[in-house]
């Protein structure tokens, strides 16, 4: 793997500048519930259309808001670039421009709105107890989010599973090749979800058979969704709790895939976790890890939005995960007596696909 330059290495700063910085974090709560009223209440649009810029007065009668609200709002964005203004009229910024025109940056939004940002309250909580004390306090009594998924309350489950989907799918169709080209018959997808990723095997190979392991909540909505496809036959589901290292999956797969489900599970289960895998697959067997990786990243941007995403895991999914290095997930595979074959960087959004096989000494023990 090439190397790459190290996230977040910027220049010295001032001490003025870093003042502002410092600044911007802390009233951070409140510039972004600026931002996302100016884009959902249509200001940001608004100022869009108008080359020429509008006056507050203007804009307010066009939105229908009140004259206070939308100079708060839009002084509030002026802070951080959204707007500008100049003459007594404002106008839309490039900055500005993102959050009308970029999916991602929407999806972002709406996630972190609807379903992290009353849970942050909770997050030195959740630190000292390990626990999702954000999850208990703002959606129910729940040990983590995953069997609380289909049960969330709009909008936040349609933001969850935006982001998440987003996130994933997107690298489907760069790596569907990487992942049949051996021809695989039977594969494992461990953390199935909504079956996405199944539904698109069988569809790209006419043959294969898919067994999606995941917890009932969920394997309730992919049997809806395999049915639709019509793919009953080859994809079945099981329920196996992937916390339980005294169960053990299915031997005698070709293929079992992972696709950002490790990152919901903490160092050592992790490595339990690919025991179990590694016991389940055929001697030539191979199993798939795909992850975004903030180490791995050619942009600060995507490292910036990956590596406070496991802030959502602690105070949110399960108090114990988060989104992990590279070089940690090279250490897991170590200890859990594989190695990899093959990487696949910067494929989807920014993710890194891991092909794994048992290290030779197990191949030869498994052979014996």
């Amino acid at each position: 793997m090439k190397s790459k330059k190290r996230p977040f290495s910027k220049a010295e700063q001032t001490a003025q500048e870093s003042i502002y910085d410092a600044q911007k974090i802390a009233f951070s709560p409140m510039t972004f519930q600026a931002v996302r009223i100016a884009w959902k209440r249509g200001l940001l649009k608004g100022l869009d259309k108008n080359k020429d810029g509008l006056t507050p007065e203007e804009l307010s009668e066009s939105v229908k808001m009140s004259l206070y609200g939308v100079r708060v709002l839009l002084e509030s964005c002026l802070s951080v670039n959204v707007v500008a203004f100049q003459d007594e009229k404002y106008h839309i910024t490039k900055t500005g421009k993102v959050f009308l025109y970029s999916e991602m940056t929407q999806i972002n939004m709406n996630y972190n709105h609807d379903v992290n940002y009353l849970g942050m309250f909770y997050l030195e909580q959740s630190i000292d107890n390990a626990k999702p004390e954000g999850l208990k306090k703002v959606f129910g009594d729940y040990d983590t989010i995953y069997s609380a998924l289909t049960s969330l309350p709009e909008p936040a489950k349609s933001s969850w599973f935006a982001f998440d989907h987003y996130y994933s799918d997107i690298a489907f169709p760069s790596i569907l090749p990487h992942v049949f080209k051996n021809n695989p018959k039977k594969i494992m997808d461990i953390g199935g979800n909504t079956g996405k990723f199944s539904i698109i095997s069988a569809n790209y190979n006419t043959s294969v058979k898919v067994t999606i392991v995941d917890i009932p909540e969920q394997l309730a909505v992919a049997k809806t969704e395999i049915s639709k496809a019509g793919f009953s036959k080859r994809i079945d589901t099981i329920h196996i709790d992937m916390l339980d290292h005294s169960r053990h999956l299915p031997k005698g797969y070709d293929v079992i895939w992972m696709s950002q489900f490790l990152d919901c599970f903490g160092d050592n289960d992790i490595i339990e976790i690919l025991k179990k895998a590694s016991a389940a697959i055929s001697k030539n067997g191979r199993i798939f890890i795909l992850e975004t990786y903030w180490d791995n990243q050619e942009m600060d941007k995507a490292a910036f939005c990956i590596v406070n995403t496991s802030l959502y895991f602690t105070a949110l999914a399960n108090g114990t995960s988060r989104m992990y290095r590279l070089s940690d997930m090279l250490k897991f595979i170590n200890s859990a007596n594989l190695e990899v074959v093959n990487t696949v960087e910067n494929t989807g959004m920014g993710h890194t696909l891991l092909e794994l096989q048992l290290k030779k000494i197990d191949l030869v023990n498994q052979i014996v």
